[in-house]
């Protein structure tokens, strides 16, 4: 019934994407503001209780609300893992953005290739070259893939219903807002939500990173992984980025030109200077790594249907 919800809710998010507003994480968003409002002393002891309320409580409540649907009947189970994962996953929602930009380079609007990548990522990009715009939008996709896709399917899988598809999503969001603050006022209550979500992702990412370097360039892949993740200040996004690199032959990070000055960057990847054409075989790698993921899936459930 996993893969079969999984398919299921890949091919609807695919005719029908969200928006990130529309998105089973709006609601959670609200409580979580409150809740740091409420709880937030600047501790790293009072984040841990908000993270483990929100994260424990969402994750909780929907393993339940599976489990009671589930004893009402199994199909009432089954279309509430479609709907929840559905809402989980913004897969078509990015690859939108990449396609909208890959696009515009492909047709030389250098300018509108820019605003759509200030949109999709932030920042200003006047002075970006069409190669800084299709590197920085290659490096976002990859990352954006994992994140809204296989990360998502990995705990999807891994916990009963659509429990871990809702805890990693909910655990995500709280490490953008909350652990990525800076201000003084908001102190370390934000440390805790990213110390878990990087904990909860060391898994996931290295599994996705494992499997764009079989469905790519094998050995220069882990070739960039192993000699270039470490250069890079995020290590979850340097592994999926540099063996991204790697597996498609092109050269990622690297300095860029970015709200008005020159951000310094360490270099992921091998191989040729990025360009549309780079674009283009991202798209395939991270749909092969798809298909590859559904086959191990498909494997797992015919050999748990052999041993019954």
């Amino acid at each position: 019934m996993t893969l079969f919800a999984l398919i299921l809710a890949l091919i609807l998010e695919q005719v029908r994407p969200l928006g990130a507003a529309l998105r089973v994480l709006a609601p959670v968003g609200a409580i979580a503001d409150g809740m740091s409002r409420r709880l937030n002393d600047g501790s790293v002891s009072h984040g841990r209780v908000a993270w483990l309320l929100i994260v424990g409580l969402s994750t909780f409540a929907t393993a339940m609300a599976y489990w009671l649907l589930w004893e009402l009947h199994p199909l009432f189970a089954f279309v509430f893992n479609i709907v929840v994962l559905y809402l989980c996953m913004g897969f078509r929602h990015e690859s939108h953005s990449f396609t909208e930009i890959h696009l515009a380079l492909r047709m030389g609007e250098l300018d509108r290739a820019r605003t759509l990548l200030a949109a999709w990522r932030g920042g200003r990009y006047d002075e970006a070259s069409a190669s800084e715009i299709a590197r920085l939008s290659i490096e976002m996709a990859l990352v954006a893939a994992h994140r809204n896709l296989f990360g998502v399917v990995f705990w999807f899988v891994i916990l009963p219903g659509p429990s871990g598809a809702v805890m990693y999503r909910v655990a995500r969001m709280l490490a953008e807002t909350w652990g990525r603050c800076r201000d003084a006022e908001f102190g370390a209550f934000g440390v805790p939500a990213q110390r878990a979500f990087d904990a909860l992702d060391w898994l996931p990412a290295r599994i996705t990173a494992t499997v764009f370097s079989v469905v790519g360039n094998f050995e220069d892949a882990v070739y960039c992984w192993r000699s270039q993740a470490v250069l890079w200040p995020e290590r979850s996004s340097a592994i999926l980025i540099a063996s991204g690199g790697g597996a498609l032959g092109v050269r990622l990070g690297m300095p860029v030109h970015e709200s008005g000055g020159i951000v310094d960057r360490p270099e992921m990847g091998l191989g040729s200077e990025a360009g549309v054409d780079h674009m283009q075989s991202t798209v395939g790698l991270v749909w092969r790594a798809l298909l590859v993921c559904l086959f191990l899936l498909v494997l797992l459930a015919a050999a748990g249907w052999v041993g019954r």
